[in-house]
């Protein structure tokens, strides 16, 4: 189990590092939309800081695989949103980014409802599964890719109204984070693989899974989407946004698929619906707009003499 807690803190680590560099290098780059994917992936993978953001968040899905080796999926995510922190720590340094007072009393509230979650495990009595009938996995995730999908679209399209407010990007990072579950779910699905008897039998069984293919499909559409939108958007809003759905996602969803039973205790499962149920409250209260930067009051007019002839 402590394999498992030191993978998910070095996972931590390196996807806020890896979300850091990445909006850094884009912040330098022509604007980019999911529109020109091509155009894209030009720019991005001509920019050497932007490749030392995307290699640590690879190195970051593969520490996830240890962890869902490890650990139960509630369990994982709860330690995964202790990132947050370090994420904020780093925007702000790295970045110069700030957050409003009602968005740190949000992420508090957040990471107050995954504590819950903590909470609610207990050594012993959570079972760590590796298997999950395909079609139960095909039926949660195929509906929630064409919801991230379809609510990215929309806020692209409410993006290039005129006189549109400025975006935090909540629904940018709700609609990515859908993606990223679905890509959580995909990776706890190799992850059972992994102590397969011989290579070849691994493989083969996992190429007849649908694993290996909804993370093709996450990774593709994960990496245009999640590049134009932080470009647009703060990063210390919207990959803890992104990061809060992806865990809640997982853990609940992940736990049900998985079949990673719920707490029978009372206060326990208490405690997990009362953190759900917080965590996706404060999501929706949280502010869709960023304040209009003030404007410079005008400037007197500079008074000039009025030159009289000799």
């Amino acid at each position: 189990m402590w394999w498992g807690v030191a993978a998910a803190l070095l996972a931590n680590t390196l996807y806020s590092l890896g979300f850091v560099l990445e909006k850094r290098a884009l912040t330098s780059l022509p604007e980019v939309t999911i529109r020109n994917p091509a155009r894209l992936l030009r720019l991005v993978l001509g920019s050497p800081l932007w490749i030392g953001g995307s290699l640590a968040l690879a190195s970051g899905f593969g520490a996830q695989l240890v962890v869902y080796r490890t650990l139960p999926i509630a369990a994982a995510q709860g330690i995964f949103v202790s990132g947050l922190v370090l994420l904020v720590l780093l925007s702000a340094r790295l970045l110069g980014e700030e957050t409003s007072g009602r968005e740190r009393y949000a992420l508090g509230a957040i990471l107050a409802a995954l504590l819950m979650v903590v909470l609610s495990l207990k050594e012993g009595s959570d079972t760590v599964s590796h298997s999950a009938p395909y079609q139960l996995i095909l039926l949660v995730c195929v509906p929630s890719l064409a919801g991230g999908v379809w609510l990215y679209g929309a806020a692209e399209r409410r993006t290039r109204h005129r006189h549109r407010a400025p975006t935090t990007g909540v629904e940018y990072g709700v609609a990515v984070g859908l993606l990223y579950g679905v890509s959580s779910l995909g990776i706890k699905g190799v992850s059972s693989y992994l102590t397969s008897s011989g290579l070849g039998g691994a493989v083969a069984g996992l190429l007849k899974s649908p694993y290996p293919y909804l993370l093709l499909f996450t990774g593709a559409f994960g990496l245009v989407m999640s590049q134009a939108a932080l470009q647009r958007c703060r990063a210390s809003l919207i990959v803890p946004v992104c990061t809060t759905v992806t865990c809640l996602y997982t853990a609940v969803l992940g736990t049900l698929s998985f079949g990673e039973a719920l707490p029978h205790d009372p206060l326990r499962l208490a405690l997990r619906l009362a953190g759900t149920v917080l965590a996706v409250s404060v999501l929706l209260a949280m502010p869709k707009h960023d304040q209009p930067a003030p404007q410079a009051p005008p400037q007197p007019p500079i008074a000039t003499k009025e030159l009289t002839p000799p």
